[in-house]
């Protein structure tokens, strides 16, 4: 099932997306896909936007009301209102409703188009999100109620997964189980099989210092290795754990083509050191394709023209490259 629509949510208003959008809308990428992006945000907005950053585009935003209405001719926008007196405002409780606004829209089409993938841009996660959930990932799992969402920061080089994601790290060990390992990998190794048409070779790292410790208790020894035995029993080609320190070394990783970490500075920060904007985010788990670029809300580079688009257009280069959907079977069974 090819996707034939990409739903972009433009998200944080406070945020360099629109210069990121516009400077996407110049690239070779757009004229190939043009007919298939629609935008959902402001458009006035978006006007604004383009004023201050003079930008002069050649084409017109076209208001939609239904995906069937998009024209090829010009960029198709279905508008969300946004109250705004500054061309920049600040973030505030205004724009986290813009922003559930978008979401809304965007996921009650998706629920009617199955051929229709999603990208959302940057959004600030302590202003919108609230703690009442950890990162947009899990937001979204749950306004769609599934339950196996996996984050996976992807290159064509390179994928690093979190097991806890956006988790404060005082609270990560306790959200270490095998359980959890065991089901994330299987949406790892779904996903490389059925979508890149690979079975991927996955490395897991230990959560202590070298996978030791001097407590009683390892979480490599009780955890980890159980949840790695399991998974080689069950045809995957999973090797670990292995010390972060030292993991990330060229001569480690070229020999994998994913990295399940503990917890989110333990993959992203070398991921980012290797790769910077080469990357993107995708859930796993969903029942459509929703990826988004790897970087945040970046608003101290407003108004400097310093926005750099090409984790955009990876996103939109992977959904046209791997656009071929459908649900497969667990192929490892249930986990214990």
């Amino acid at each position: 099932m090819r996707v034939n629509k990409i739903l972009i949510v433009l998200g944080e208003p406070q945020s360099t997306f629109s210069e990121i959008l516009l400077k996407y809308f110049y690239s070779k990428e757009f004229s190939k896909n043009k007919k298939k992006i629609i935008l959902i945000g402001s458009k006035s907005l978006l006007q604004k936007h383009l004023k201050i950053l003079k930008i002069n585009l050649k084409f017109k935003f076209r208001i939609i009301n239904h995906l069937k209405e998009a024209n090829v001719r010009e960029v198709n926008i279905i508008n969300i209102n946004y109250n705004n007196k500054k061309k920049f405002s600040k973030i505030s409780s205004n724009s986290s409703k813009y922003i559930t606004n978008c979401f809304n829209l965007a996921l009650s089409l998706i629920r009617n188009n199955e051929k229709t993938a999603l990208i959302n841009g940057p959004i600030s996660k302590k202003h919108f999100l609230k703690k009442k959930y950890l990162g947009i990932t899990e937001y979204i799992s749950k306004k769609i109620k599934s339950k196996n969402q996996v984050m996976l920061i992807y290159n064509d080089k390179l994928a690093v997964t979190p097991l806890t994601t956006h988790l404060p790290i005082k609270y990560v060990s306790k959200e270490i189980k095998k359980k959890k390992i065991i089901k994330n990998v299987i949406e790892i190794r779904k996903f490389y099989i059925n979508f890149l048409n690979k079975k991927p070779k996955i490395a897991i790292l230990g959560l202590n210092p070298h996978c030791e410790t001097i407590d009683k208790f390892s979480e490599e020894k009780k955890i980890i290795i159980p949840a790695i035995n399991y998974l080689k029993k069950n045809n995957t080609n999973i090797s670990g754990p292995f010390p972060a320190d030292t993991f990330f070394l060229k001569k480690n990783i070229i020999k994998y083509d994913v990295v399940v970490g503990m917890y989110h500075d333990q993959v992203l920060t070398p991921f980012k050191t290797l790769f910077k904007f080469d990357a993107i985010n995708i859930t796993l788990g969903l029942k459509y394709l929703r990826v988004s670029p790897d970087h945040g809300i970046a608003s101290d580079l407003i108004f400097k023209k310093k926005a750099n688009p090409s984790s955009l257009i990876s996103c939109i280069k992977f959904i046209e490259r791997y656009s071929k959907w459908f649900l497969p079977k667990n192929p490892l069974g249930k986990t214990s």
